[in-house]
């Protein structure tokens, strides 16, 4: 019974790549599958660690960031379901240059990345899917580095509202962010200091495009967010 509802995790929340695979490389997976609970705010991997799991986010929600000077954190990357991390180092022969943790109760599923290479080795279906994967966050990455250095304050952190909206949605009553997020995280996602955004937040709300209510946003002119957003 374990197994076949293991075997149904993986087929539902993996279809992307499950579906390129064969009867023989499936079972190659569920045979060395795991499947893991996170705290929130537990380290799902450190920093210089040796990488040796491909990660798949399930359930929850995660977060990739690299601490700084003066023990500043500056978040990376927002993880959603079903997205795939901890990879990248594997194939680049170093370690982790950041952390990965939960923020929130997360469910992560687990395949070690010996697994992974003997795929990429026998099935070019497997290496594509990989190769789009990294082609595609290092697209993403490379425009939100300029987006960080080159917008002001306000369009940075009106992109990271963005961000949040595109990754996780909006709540049933469709202004709500699905996400909620400490002040000192959304400054460490948006590359400022949290009283500058909490600054920022205000201004906001003062100009009715959102309400703020503890870590609750509602964003009410998603139009002009998105407008202050690409215009910085």
């Amino acid at each position: 019974m374990i197994k076949e509802a293991l075997d149904q995790v993986i087929s539902e929340d993996m279809a992307d790549i499950w579906s390129v695979l064969s009867p023989e490389e499936k079972r190659l997976i569920t045979d060395r599958f795991q499947l893991h609970t996170f705290k929130k705010n537990q380290i799902i991997y450190a920093e210089n660690d040796r990488p040796e799991f491909l990660f798949i986010l399930l359930k929850g929600k995660a977060k990739l960031y690299k601490d700084g000077a003066g023990g500043r954190s500056q978040i990376l990357r927002l993880i959603r379901p079903v997205q795939y991390f901890g990879y990248r180092a594997y194939f680049a022969g170093e370690p982790y240059v950041h952390t990965a943790a939960a923020m929130e109760a997360s469910e992560v599923g687990i395949v070690p990345l010996e697994v992974v290479k003997t795929l990429i080795e026998n099935n070019p279906k497997v290496m594509w899917f990989f190769i789009h994967e990294l082609a595609r966050n290092l697209g993403s990455a490379d425009t939100r580095t300029v987006n960080l250095t080159q917008k002001h304050i306000r369009g940075r952190l009106a992109e990271a509202l963005m961000v949040l909206r595109d990754q996780y949605g909006y709540e049933a009553d469709g202004i709500t962010l699905r996400m909620y997020m400490s002040r000192e995280d959304l400054a460490n996602f948006s590359n400022m200091t949290t009283s500058n955004a909490i600054r920022t937040l205000t201004a906001f709300v003062n100009e009715r495009i959102i309400v703020v209510d503890g870590r609750e946003i509602k964003i009410l002119d998603e139009s002009l967010l998105r407008k202050i957003s690409k215009y910085g």
